[in-house]
């Protein structure tokens, strides 16, 4: 069972220990869940707890940032490859785009089918960006998987195998093809070395501006809920 604590004002915090932290840490997540205080294993209680009351001010200023929820139903405009689609519920039987609609079988849950179609749109975008960047690199990576992660975009193994959040297909294709190129700059160096940005830079030298969006609007993205 997650642990929690409660702080004088009421307000509740997630606990987590890790034997891998070297410091205590307070952060507030992008999908809108409650704040994660990480404690190192041998850091008591008590100390945890004041070191959260300590920075009472930095977490309501961080929670004030997080943008509102969105459910994704009939009627709300949700974001596909940058553009806000207004949902409307069709007579068909997949999920198709016309103009400014993303029509959406009638009498099925409109987020069930909004995100199996999303995980097919964001893998058929990732894999060429993906299967260019590897050439350009010259390094193969061995698979792609999509999950609906809460913490980050994309991620690299040791042994190649790449992971994407399936979220990227909300973005602008650019904002898409940025993390591609990032996490396939990985197969030459796990880190986020000069080298590293380096090598991002060489595949795609006009990224900044897109990691910069993500940066800045990444967290509307989070806040999409597909479930009633």
């Amino acid at each position: 069972m997650e642990q929690r604590i409660i702080l004088s004002d009421g307000l509740e915090l997630r606990l987590k220990r890790s034997s891998r932290a070297r410091r205590m840490t307070l952060r507030v997540p992008r999908d809108g869940s409650d704040p994660l205080l990480t404690l190192p294993v041998h850091v008591p209680l008590h100390e945890g707890r004041a070191f959260a009351e300590s920075r009472h001010g930095w977490l309501q200023q961080a929670l004030g940032r997080v943008p509102a929820r969105q459910t994704v139903i009939q009627g709300a405009r949700f974001p596909v490859g940058g553009a806000h689609l207004l949902i409307t519920a069709a007579d068909i039987k997949q999920v198709q785009v016309q103009d400014d609609l993303l029509l959406v079988p009638q009498n099925r849950p409109a987020g069930v089918v909004v995100s199996a179609w999303m995980r097919q749109i964001a893998l058929a975008r990732l894999r060429p960006a993906c299967d260019r960047f590897s050439a350009d690199l010259g390094r193969p990576y061995r698979a792609i998987a999509l999950r609906d992660t809460k913490s980050r975009w994309g991620s690299c193994t040791h042994d190649g195998r790449l992971m994407f959040s399936w979220r990227l297909a909300m973005a602008p294709l650019p904002v898409l093809t940025y993390v591609a190129a990032h996490e396939v700059a990985h197969l030459a160096h796990m880190d986020h070395s000069s080298r590293f940005w380096a090598q991002v830079q060489d595949l795609m030298p006009d990224h900044a501006p897109h990691r910069a969006w993500l940066k800045a609007h990444g967290g509307d993205l989070m806040q999409w809920q597909f479930r009633n």
